[in-house]
């Protein structure tokens, strides 16, 4: 006999989704992806889900090894949630089934306002291979219409984090997000974009900002959806 609360069954991907299979968890797991998040950072981001759910799915992922509660060091010296081990074990299956997402087709039900940049980069970037970033060591900050988040680049591997870069980025621009779009997913030249201003180079230079885009856009899939927007 099961309980409603698990499939009951003996499979690694029913195990899975005993832990996971609850509405929002995903998007809670995908949101400290990017890095340690206080609760009402994760509630402003996630508003329908409410503070009672949130909390309730957070206690889930903890006891499930999923998710622990940590404090950042000062001065910021708060409490957040970040990812365990285990947590950071979904990176690349959950990375890759965003990557599935990007190409599926417009409907009418989404909100087209909803989009966040953030969340494309660390789709597009994560299946950049190591042999194009090896040797490198960087970080490119990007402002992209309202938004500000930072990409590293360190040991082979390329993440996306929440936010500006907590030391002096050896990148940073700015765009407005349909430029960022059309960079990413092939609607405009890089030298193009930074000779006409459509992205402005705040620190950096103009080979960085081709490397930059060159390996976050590093994808042969086309996603017409986003150019178009």
């Amino acid at each position: 006999m099961t309980t409603a609360r698990t499939y009951g069954q003996m499979c690694p991907l029913a195990r899975s989704m005993d832990v996971l299979g609850e509405r929002w968890t995903f998007l809670i797991v995908r949101e400290l992806l990017l890095g340690p998040k206080r609760f009402k950072d994760l509630a402003d981001t996630l508003p329908a889900l409410g503070p009672n759910r949130l909390t309730a799915r957070l206690r889930s992922l903890e006891a499930a090894d999923v998710v622990r509660r940590s404090t950042l060091p000062p001065p910021a010296g708060v409490a957040v949630y970040e990812l365990t081990e285990r947590g950071e074990g979904l990176r690349e299956p959950l990375i890759a089934l965003g990557r599935w997402g990007l190409g599926l087709p417009p409907s009418p039900e989404i909100d087209t306002a909803t989009t966040r940049v953030d969340l494309i980069a660390l789709s597009v970037s994560s299946v950049v291979t190591p042999d194009k970033l090896a040797g490198l060591k960087e970080i490119y900050e990007l402002h992209v219409g309202r938004e500000t988040f930072h990409v590293e680049i360190a040991d082979g591997r390329m993440r996306t984090r929440s936010g500006p870069s907590p030391v002096r980025p050896d990148l940073e621009i700015h765009c407005r997000t349909r430029t960022f779009l059309k960079l990413i997913f092939g609607g405009t030249q890089v030298t193009d974009a930074v000779r006409s201003g459509d992205v402005r180079v705040a620190v950096g230079t103009d080979e960085l900002v081709e490397r930059a885009f060159d390996l976050m856009s590093g994808t042969e899939i086309d996603y017409p959806v986003y150019v178009g927007m």
